[in-house]
């Protein structure tokens, strides 16, 4: 199984990054503008439109706000399997680490995906601190 593991440090606090990562329904909006177009949120599922034109339905798994982590699963297309999670971590007052980690096969798609979770991690970084 392909393993994905992204850090980056953010210019802004844990909790004003933790209230756009907690928004699952507006993280088009929020949180990865550009990087996803549209996000419609179904009961504990949301479906996401990313820039580049692939569909997703991605189910919320679990939604921690004592830990400030994020679990979802993804299904379709090439992947059978995929399980993501996004935590935060308060370096201080106004810096934060955000790590977001995805486990999927088959491990041919780890090159796609890592792509695209490093586009969407600058997405967020520049919705972050702008």
């Amino acid at each position: 199984m392909a393993s994905i593991h992204r850090e980056m440090q953010v210019a802004a606090s844990a909790e004003k990054i933790w209230d756009a990562v907690r928004d699952v329904g507006e993280i088009h909006r929020r949180l990865v503008p550009g990087f996803v177009t549209d996000c419609r949120l179904e009961g504990n599922a949301r479906t996401v439109t990313f820039g580049n034109g692939i569909v997703a339905r991605e189910v919320i798994i679990d939604l921690d706000d004592a830990v400030r982590r994020l679990v979802w699963s993804a299904s379709g297309g090439r992947l059978s399997h995929h399980n993501a999670s996004l935590q935060v971590f308060a370096e201080d007052a106004t810096h934060s680490r955000i790590v977001w980690i995805a486990d999927l096969l088959p491990d041919e798609m780890a090159g796609p995906i890592g792509t695209m979770i490093d586009e969407g991690m600058k997405a967020m970084k520049r919705a972050l601190e702008s």
